[in-house]
């Protein structure tokens, strides 16, 4: 229940939110969703200074609700299949 609390309160921020949904928009639950962004792309849509971008990414990050991964100079995020799945099991319960 602490977990869910956490993943809940990640998202209560509307920056997080919108930075989750980027992630997600194309996803759905039972499948297959490999959808990376970097944090530049991230940066041009919600259009915050790079350390608040840094901050938000990391309290998703720490919620267990977005990877974070470096490729060369990028830093790049998406989101577990397997989170969306317990999200939607969560309120299908």
């Amino acid at each position: 229940m602490l977990r869910m609390a956490n993943k809940f309160k990640a998202l209560s921020n509307p920056t997080r939110l919108r930075l989750f949904m980027e992630l997600t928009q194309c996803c759905k639950v039972g499948e297959t969703c490999d959808v990376q962004r970097c944090v530049g792309e991230l940066a041009n849509i919600v259009d915050i200074a790079p350390s608040t971008l840094s901050h938000h990414l990391k309290e998703l990050n720490q919620a267990g609700l977005v990877n974070m991964q470096r490729s060369g100079k990028n830093i790049m995020c998406s989101v577990d299949l397997k989170v969306l799945n317990h999200l939607s099991d969560y309120f299908k319960s």
